[in-house]
C-alpha cells in the first residue's frame, strides 16, 4: 500500500520502496490481527477502534489538484501539478510526502470512465511512484488543514511510452499514531494526454457554443409609439455583466473556432434593452431600466466574436421539442407556434448580428430522440436533428466511434455529438480541481477516440444549453488545448452534417418507450399547451377590432414562444406563473373595449330610441365591431321593428361612442333588452349588457281624459244657458211694461239677450255637475335625458330619447 511513499534528501528506486513498504506492512499485520481480537469493553477502546479506521484506507486525506500545466504536454516540456492536501481524519498525519504517480496507458474510451470512477487507493492499479526530486514533503499535516503543493517535473523524466492516455496520480502517504507505519492516505486521479507528433489522419471536431437563456421578456408594452418592452425581471442584465455568465460564454468563444448555437429571443431581449425598457415591480408597478450601456457592449462584443464564424439559430425561444411532440401536437395551433418560431429567427438573428445564420438544425434536450420528437422537430423545416450518442445507441460492434452524421430517413440527418465529450463539463466546476479534472478527461476522451482507427471520422461535442460561468471556463481552456493539439482539427457542424457517414453506425431511431424517463418528467404538460391555445385564441378574438394589430400581435405571438420553450424544465411552478401571466394580460387588453352597464330605462309613448355607450381605453382605436340591441320581449317592445337591430360601432383610441337604436312599444310592462357587441366574423366580444325597459305608454288614455273634461265643460255651459233663458222668461211674465219694448227695441235673437260665461260662472257650475276645472292637460313632448359618456351606469330611472 506504501508504494507512493518516498523521503527528502534520498533517492531509493521504485523496486526498494515497494520492498520496504511491503515489509512495514507485514511487520504490522500481526499487531493490526491482535487489536481486531481485542473485546469491545469500553467506550474509550471503541473510540481508539473508530480513529483505526479512519486512518486506515486511502480517503483519510484529501487530494485536490488544481492545476496540471500544459493540459497536453510535449517534448521538452515541463510538467507542474499544484493542489492542496486537507486531512480530515481526525489525528496528524506524520512524515506525510505528495507523489507524483505514473501508470499504464489506458487502451479505451471505457478504461478512462473505470479510473475516473475509482476513488479509493488500489496497489498495482494506480501506477508507479515517479520519485526522485520530484516530491513534496510535510512534517505534519494537522485535522482540518489545508497545505498547498507545487511539483515539477521534466516531462522526459516521466519515461512515456508510446502515444495514448496515460494515468496520472497524485498521491498522499504518512503515519498516523493509530497506525505507525506509512500507508498512502489519499490519492486523486487525472489524465496524461501524449501525442508529441502530429497524429496521420486528425479527428475533425465540431464544438457548438451555446447562447441561451431564459425568457425574460413579457407581452406588456408601453403605450407610446415605440412600445416601450416591459421585463419580468432584471437577471439579464446580470448574465451579460462582467463576470456574468453570458458575459463569459462571449469573451471565451470569441477566441476559439466554434460554431455558435444562438436563441434568437435572446438577442432580442438583449436589444431591446439597449433602448428604453422598464422591469416588473412589486404589484402592477414597473421601475426604468438602467443597463443600456451593458447590453450594447455585450451585443458589439457578440457582433464581432461572430463574425466569419458559423451561426445556427434555434427556433425563437428554443421551443421544447419534446415535449410538443409527446404533449402538444393534439392540441389546436400547438405545431403553428412552433413555424412561427423558425420563421422569425433569421430576420432576428441577421437583423442584431449582420450575419446569415443556418436556421435548418434542430435541437432537441440533451440530444435525446424519438420518431415523434424527430417528426416535429423537422415539420417547421428542419432537416437535421442534432441527437447524442446515449441516445442513438450503437448496435454494430463498431471498434470505434462512427462519425456524427446519420441518415435516419426521409431526408433527415442525425447529427450525432459524442456523449462523452458533450457532458464532460456537467456539474458544479466553482473548484479549480474540479475544472481541471474535466478539462484532463476531455481531453482524453478525445485523444483516445483519434487512437482507436486510422479511419478519419467527424465528431460534434454538443455542451449543455446554459452552462455557468465556471463550466464555460473549463469548457474554453478544453477546447483551447483541443485545438492546438496534434491530433484534432476544427470543423463547422454543417460540414460535420454533410459527411460521409459511416456504414455500420446505428441510424434507427429508438422507439418513444426508450425516451429517458428523467427527463419525460420535466417536460411541459398538455395543460401548458391547451392555455397556450386558449390565449390564443383570445389574442384572435381581439386583435380583429384593432387599427394597428402589429402593436398587440407581435409582442404575443413571442410570448407564447417562450411560454414553449425548453428553459422551463425543471421550473414547472415558474412556467405556470409566466403562462397565467400572459393570458391575464389578454383579458385585462380584451376589457378596455367595452359596454357601459346600464340600470333600468323608462320608455314613455309609442316610440323612442334607446342610447347605448361603447368605451375603448385602449390607446389605438377600435373598428369592425358590430354592437347589436336584442329585445327579450318582442311583443311589448320591438328594435326598429323586429326583435333586434345591428349598428357598427367605430370608436377612436381613449374614447366612446354612444349608439342610439329605434324602438317602437306594443304594450305597457317591462321588457328586457341585452346590449352585446360582436366582432364582424359574428364572434360574441366581451361581456353582454342586460338592463330592463319600462314601457309607460300614457299619451292616448291622458287625451280621453281631457276630452271627457272638455265635453263635460261644454254640457255644463249649455245647461247653465238653458237655465238662465227660462229663468228670465219667468221674470219677462211676471213684468208685462217691458214686453213691448222688448219686442219693439231688443236684439234679433227671439229668447232673450245673450249671456256670456265668466270663469266664475263655470266654476260655480262645475261644483255642480261635478267636473273638475284643474284636470291636467297633455303635456308637451318630454325633454331628452341622454346621459353623458360615462363609464358609470345610467341612473336609475333612465328616459329614453323619443
Amino acid at each position: 500500500m506504501a508504494e507512493a511513499a518516498d523521503f527528502q534528501g534520498t533517492s531509493p528506486s521504485p523496486a526498494r520502496r515497494w520492498l520496504r513498504r511491503t515489509g512495514a506492512l507485514f511487520a504490522g499485520a500481526p499487531l493490526l490481527a491482535g487489536l481486531l481480537q481485542l473485546p469491545a469493553a469500553a467506550p474509550a477502546h471503541a473510540a481508539g477502534q473508530d480513529s483505526l479506521k479512519a486512518a486506515s484506507g486511502s480517503e483519510t486525506v484529501a487530494v485536490a489538484v488544481d492545476s496540471l500545466t500544459p493540459t497536453v504536454p510535449g517534448e521538452g516540456d515541463t510538467l507542474t501539478v499544484s493542489g492542496t492536501v486537507t486531512n480530515k481524519g481526525k489525528q496528524a498525519v506524520t512524515d506525510a510526502q505528495v507523489d507524483l504517480l505514473l501508470g499504464s496507458p489506458l487502451n479505451t474510451r471505457s478504461d478512462i470512465d473505470t479510473v475516473a470512477n475509482r476513488s479509493d487507493y488500489q496497489p498495482g492499479l494506480d501506477g508507479a511512484p515517479v520519485g526522485g526530486k520530484y516530491v513534496k514533503e510535510f512534517s505534519n499535516l494537522t485535522p482540518g488543514v489545508s497545505q498547498r503543493f507545487s511539483i515539477s517535473v521534466p516531462v522526459d523524466k516521466l519515461d512515456l511510452g508510446g502515444d495514448g492516455v496515460y494515468q496520472f496520480s497524485v498521491s498522499l502517504s504518512g503515519e498516523t499514531s493509530a497506525q505507525p507505519w506509512e500507508q498512502v492516505l489519499g490519492i486523486e486521479r487525472t489524465f496524461l494526454p501524449w501525442q508529441p507528433d502530429e497524429a496521420d489522419r486528425k479527428t475533425r471536431t465540431t464544438v457548438l457554443w451555446p447562447l441561451v437563456s431564459t425568457g425574460h421578456m413579457t407581452a406588456q408594452t408601453g403605450s407610446n409609439e415605440s412600445q416601450t418592452p416591459v421585463f419580468r425581471n432584471d437577471d439579464l442584465a446580470k448574465e451579460i455583466s462582467a463576470g456574468g455568465r453570458l458575459q463569459q460564454l462571449v469573451s471565451l468563444g470569441k477566441e476559439l473556432d466554434v460554431t455558435w448555437v444562438i436563441d434568437p429571443d435572446l438577442l432580442a431581449s438583449v436589444d431591446a434593452m439597449t433602448e428604453s425598457y422598464r422591469v416588473q415591480g412589486e404589484g402592477d408597478t414597473t421601475t426604468a431600466g438602467t443597463h443600456q450601456d451593458v447590453a450594447s457592449q455585450w451585443l458589439a462584443e457578440l457582433q464581432d466574436a461572430v463574425l466569419d464564424k458559423e451561426v445556427v439559430a434555434l427556433p425563437f425561444a428554443d421551443p421544447d421539442l419534446a415535449s410538443l411532440a409527446h404533449n402538444g401536437t393534439n392540441v389546436t395551433g400547438s405545431l403553428s407556434h412552433l413555424k412561427e418560431a423558425t420563421d422569425v429567427a433569421a430576420d432576428t438573428v441577421d437583423s442584431i448580428l449582420h450575419v446569415e445564420p443556418t436556421t435548418d438544425f434542430a435541437w432537441p434536450v440533451n440530444g435525446a430522440v424519438d420518431p415523434s420528437i424527430v417528426k416535429v422537430a423537422t415539420s417547421a423545416g428542419a432537416d437535421k436533428v442534432i441527437a447524442r450518442s446515449d441516445s442513438l445507441v450503437e448496435t454494430g460492434g463498431l471498434p470505434y466511434t462512427p462519425s456524427a452524421a446519420r441518415p435516419i430517413g426521409g431526408g433527415t440527418t442525425a447529427v450525432v455529438a459524442d456523449t462523452r465529450m458533450s457532458t464532460a463539463f456537467q456539474g458544479n466546476l466553482t473548484r479549480a480541481s474540479s475544472s481541471t479534472l474535466a478539462v484532463q478527461r476531455f481531453l482524453a476522451q478525445s485523444l483516445t477516440l483519434n487512437l482507436q482507427s486510422d479511419k478519419q471520422r467527424s465528431i460534434v461535442v454538443a455542451p449543455q444549453r446554459m452552462p455557468t460561468a465556471s463550466q464555460a471556463q473549463a469548457m474554453a481552456e478544453a477546447v483551447t488545448a483541443l485545438q492546438g493539439g496534434t491530433w484534432s482539427e476544427s470543423q463547422e457542424l454543417g460540414a460535420a452534417a454533410k459527411a460521409k457517414p459511416d456504414s455500420g453506425a446505428t441510424t434507427r431511431v429508438p422507439a418513444a418507450s426508450a425516451y429517458p424517463s428523467s427527463l419525460r418528467k420535466q417536460e411541459l404538460p398538455r395543460a401548458a399547451f391547451e392555455q397556450i391555445a386558449t390565449t390564443q385564441d383570445k389574442l384572435d378574438n381581439f386583435k380583429v377590432i384593432l387599427s394597428r394589430q402589429s402593436r398587440v400581435v407581435t409582442p404575443f405571438g413571442r410570448a407564447m414562444n417562450r411560454e414553449m420553450s425548453a428553459a422551463w424544465r425543471g421550473r414547472s411552478a415558474e412556467a405556470a406563473d409566466y403562462r397565467n401571466g400572459i393570458e391575464a394580460y389578454i383579458d385585462s387588453l380584451a376589457g378596455q373595449v367595452k359596454l357601459i352597464q346600464k340600470s333600468e330605462t323608462k320608455l314613455s309613448g309609442r316610440s323612442a330610441t334607446i342610447p347605448v355607450t361603447v368605451q375603448n381605453n385602449l390607446v389605438q382605436g377600435v373598428d369592425h365591431l358590430v354592437l347589436r340591441l336584442t329585445s327579450k320581449s318582442p311583443r311589448r317592445l320591438e328594435i326598429d321593428g323586429e326583435n333586434f337591430d345591428e349598428q357598427p360601432v367605430t370608436v377612436s383610441g381613449g374614447h366612446s361612442q354612444t349608439v342610439k337604436f329605434p324602438t317602437s312599444a306594443q304594450a305597457n310592462g317591462q321588457a328586457t333588452v341585452v346590449a352585446q357587441l360582436f366582432t364582424e366574423d359574428g364572434q360574441p366580444y366581451g361581456a353582454p349588457v342586460t338592463f330592463d325597459v319600462k314601457v309607460t305608454e300614457f299619451t292616448a288614455t291622458v287625451m280621453l281624459v281631457i276630452g271627457g273634461g272638455f265635453l263635460l265643460l261644454v254640457l255644463a255651459g249649455f245647461r247653465m244657458y238653458t237655465q238662465r233663458k227660462r229663468a228670465a222668461a219667468r221674470e219677462a211674465e211676471q213684468d208685462g211694461s217691458q214686453e213691448a219694448g222688448e219686442t219693439d227695441g231688443g236684439p234679433e235673437n227671439p229668447e232673450g239677450p245673450e249671456e256670456r260665461l265668466t270663469p266664475e260662472d263655470l266654476l260655480k257650475e262645475e261644483s255642480v255637475t261635478g267636473t273638475r276645472a284643474d284636470a291636467p292637460e297633455q303635456p308637451s313632448d318630454l325633454t331628452p335625458d341622454t346621459p353623458a359618456e360615462s363609464a358609470d351606469p345610467s341612473g336609475t330611472g333612465e328616459r329614453v330619447d323619443r
